[in-house]
């Protein structure tokens, strides 16, 4: 049976520490629907962008915007389809969280796996290979060099080393570990296995979020740690690979900490950010609370907002620390719309100008 070999270490603890902090603000954050709904399109938007410009697809963010909407893009035809698939794997996702729900009696299947691969594969895939395990040896190599990086284990091996992962996935000891580590594990093994012949770190990235959904860390669906991935794909593939080469006599012998050190700190930083943004827009409700209606503000406003809060006023001369790319009429704008509101009033004189909260 899979049994994952690592070392809780102090850097796994701060990053967990990080995560838990921010998950707890992220979850009992004040925000009125309207952003809630924008945060989670937003969170879709970065997976599919991310999940798939990490495995080479050239579509810019504003592209799968696009994609996503239903409008049309000047691109190939693959291309367009990965974010179509991607898309449909995250509703995929959705489905079996709505239907399972958080309890954590689940028992998840290869065959989840399989019909994950499936809907990332679609129409780009044989049938015969969409879906299914591959049936040859595949290697991992340097499209420029040539040199091979990572050879995964024999396909014959590929059903029974996958099984074995399911297996310790639904155990007692899985059940016991943390889900962020647990999480880690999974897309490391998935990724190790290597078990089709395309798609399969969109596969492992996935499962592994199905499993921290199930587990109670949807976290709002909020975040999205495939930006983090894609921020430096390299680092990504080369900590992968340095723990799938270690030279060990037994697979179950690789230490996964290195991995699991990298994967958290991601989880953390995405989370950092999430938690960061969301301070800012919880500000929204405070001010429902004010003024007994809704009123959107946009980013800029968003951020007045919270810094007045925070720091009890906002200079002039303090414009500069939060705006370093907006002029000062810009700014100037802002904060006369928000005073228009009855949400900012102006102290002191012209040239010692202080905006406090009203």
């Amino acid at each position: 049976m899979f049994i994952p070999k690592y070392t809780i270490t102090n850097r796994i603890l701060r990053g967990i520490g990080i995560i838990e902090a921010a998950r707890e603000i992220i979850i009992h954050a004040p925000l009125v629907p309207a952003w809630e709904a924008k945060f989670r399109k937003e969170a879709i938007e970065r997976t599919v962008h991310h999940g798939t410009h990490l495995e080479g697809n050239p579509l810019s963010s504003e592209e799968v915007r696009d994609v996503l909407e239903g409008q049309e893009v000047i691109a190939r035809d693959r291309d367009i389809q990965e974010i179509i698939n991607y898309r449909n794997v995250l509703k995929f996702i959705e489905g079996v969280y709505t239907q399972i729900g958080t309890s954590g009696n689940y028992s998840f299947t290869i065959e989840t796996i399989l019909e994950m691969h499936k809907l990332t594969t679609e129409k780009i895939l044989p049938p015969e290979n969409s879906g299914k395990f591959r049936i040859r040896q595949v290697v991992i190599k340097n499209t420029k060099t040539g040199q091979v990086s990572y050879t995964p284990p024999p396909a014959v091996e590929v059903p029974y080393l996958v099984e074995d992962l399911v297996n310790w996935i639904n155990s007692d000891e899985a059940k016991q570990i943390h889900p962020i580590i647990k999480a880690g594990i999974i897309h490391y093994e998935l990724a190790r296995i290597h078990p089709f012949v395309d798609g399969n770190g969109r596969v492992a990235r996935s499962v592994a979020t199905l499993i921290l959904f199930l587990d109670g860390y949807d976290i709002r669906k909020f975040f999205s740690f495939e930006e983090y991935f894609d921020e430096n794909p390299m680092q990504y593939y080369l900590t992968l690979q340095a723990v799938s080469n270690q030279l060990v006599l037994d697979t179950h012998e690789r230490d996964l900490t290195p991995w699991l050190e990298y994967f958290i700190e991601g989880v953390a930083i995405e989370l950092n950010r999430v938690k960061e943004k969301v301070q800012r827009i919880s500000v929204d409700a405070r001010i429902k609370d004010k003024l007994g209606e809704q009123l959107m503000l946009n980013e800029r406003q968003m951020m007045i907002m919270e810094y007045i809060h925070r720091h009890k006023g906002l200079s002039n001369k303090e414009f500069r620390k939060i705006f370093p790319d907006y002029s000062d009429d810009t700014v100037l704008r802002e904060l006369k719309f928000l005073r228009q509101k009855g949400l900012v009033k102006k102290a002191g004189g012209t040239k010692k100008a202080v905006y406090v909260l009203k």
